[in-house]
């Protein structure tokens, strides 16, 4: 009896003890969830962090320097940077990796790729990894990019939106005020004539603006789609609304500006070129992204603005960038550990270096509080620009099924801007194949 009295003595104490561990899990979920569990705290562990280089400047100096600085704080995690080229050939080598059961444990990838990882089932769900305040630190336009639900899948980093450049040496030439950026479409086809300037022999010399046609040209209509109403999608991934009427308004402008204007080389512009014609003087305006503004800001030789696209009846721009990404299928302790690696480089002071190193948009409200961003502000305005028109700002096309559709309506786009198709039927054809695509995950 005496030995059956101790037996239950220790089973009870170790349900307390049990139950004790569950209450103090519970108590910190303020914080993120970084802790190692003790039987894994003395090991090291190597994460694999898969990181695209899209966008120029020095980035990758910058993210070895990142895991380095995180390394001395955290001498028993390894960070192991693998570059993996443009933003589409880094989530094609991601998913590769997935599929062959050898998933990296954190990855850079477009925010946009989020409905697609989810269908593979390749994703660490964070939302239990980190408290709901962690969240609300950061902008709601970046946020919803990361959710499917009430779940969070990712974490806001590699952000941007898209703004307008304009040169402001040019506008003088031209006798525009070089302070004052076109503030509508009205004013954007007015100011791009005036910009467009000509040699002895009527050969263009200067085009007045250019916008982007490979790569994101889904990216650049969307922006004056949102700008004549409504986004392109449902929030859930599974409706695009491609053939509404503000759509076909803004394909219509974006075609005119080259076909009818004359104000924009007609058929293609390539995503890369855009930026060193307008460093280079042969535009004189460009809509970009703001993960160029550093570029911009060291090589461009001449005074230059930065301010909100154009409006139609609104302001507004699809957010556009990368999320941190954690895999599903990899040991608990690198999932922890790649939750401590994301807290580090979502700090205040390390999200404001990151925008003044790069020019994508701080993600956290906190970073524009930082001493460090408020005087780099101070000294180039140009970098709040991107941060207020966040106010504008809606999510980017994300879908089930993303590349197909952001594919498909990438070369229907291009089409129209060769001429090949009209603003209605680009739209109506884009509309259909997308449904046929879309009808699987309804």
């Amino acid at each position: 009896m005496k030995k059956l009295i101790v037996l239950l003595s220790i089973c009870v104490f170790i349900i307390s003890a049990c139950s004790k561990g569950e209450s103090s899990n519970s108590s910190s979920s303020q914080e993120p969830n970084t802790s190692v569990e003790s039987n894994a705290s003395d090991k090291e562990v190597e994460l694999q962090f898969y990181f695209p280089v899209a966008v120029g400047g020095p980035i990758t100096q910058i993210i070895d320097k990142l895991a380095t600085d995180f390394e001395q704080e955290n001498p028993k995690i390894k960070i192991k940077p693998i570059y993996g080229g443009s933003y589409q050939d880094t989530v094609t080598k991601v998913m590769t990796a997935v599929q062959g059961n050898n998933a990296p444990d954190i990855a850079v990838l477009l925010s946009t790729d989020l409905y697609s990882l989810i269908s593979m089932n390749a994703l660490e769900d964070l939302t239990p990894r980190f408290s709901q305040e962690y969240f609300d630190g950061f902008y709601d336009a970046f946020m919803g990019n990361t959710k499917s639900g009430d779940n969070v899948w990712s974490v806001p980093f590699q952000r941007s939106t898209i703004v307008l450049y304009y040169n402001k040496d040019a506008f003088k030439e031209a006798g525009l005020d070089p302070e004052k950026a076109p503030a509508n479409w009205s004013e954007m086809r007015e100011f791009a004539s005036k910009l467009t300037a000509k040699d002895a022999q009527g050969k263009v010399s200067q085009w007045g603006i250019e916008i982007p046609s490979t790569g994101y040209q889904y990216w650049m209509l969307q922006a004056m789609a949102l700008q004549g109403g409504d986004n392109i999608m449902s929030n859930d991934g599974k409706q695009v609304f491609f053939d509404q009427p503000h759509v076909q308004e803004a394909l219509q402008m974006y075609m005119d500006l080259g076909q009818q204007d004359k104000v924009m080389p007609e058929g293609i512009l390539e995503w890369a070129t855009v930026p060193s014609d307008f460093i280079s003087g042969k535009t004189a305006m460009m809509f970009h992204t703001t993960g160029n503004l550093t570029k911009v800001k060291t090589e461009a030789a001449f005074d230059f603005g930065v301010s909100f696209l154009p409006a139609n009846k609104q302001y507004g721009s699809p957010t556009g960038g990368g999320n941190l990404y954690v895999f599903k299928d990899i040991p608990e302790e690198n999932k922890q550990a790649a939750v401590k690696f994301i807290e580090f480089l979502t700090q205040p002071e390390r999200v404001a270096q990151w925008s003044i190193d790069t020019g994508y948009v701080g993600t956290t409200k906190a970073a524009y509080e930082t001493d460090l961003l408020k005087k780099y502000i101070e000294e180039f305005p140009q970098a709040q620009v991107a941060r207020d028109q966040l106010e504008y700002a809606k999510s980017e096309l994300s879908t089930y099924q993303n590349g197909q559709i952001t594919k498909l309506f990438n070369d229907n786009i291009q089409a129209a801007l060769l001429g090949n198709m009209t603003a209605k039927e680009t739209l109506e054809k884009s509309q259909t194949q997308a449904d046929q695509i879309l009808k699987s995950v309804k």
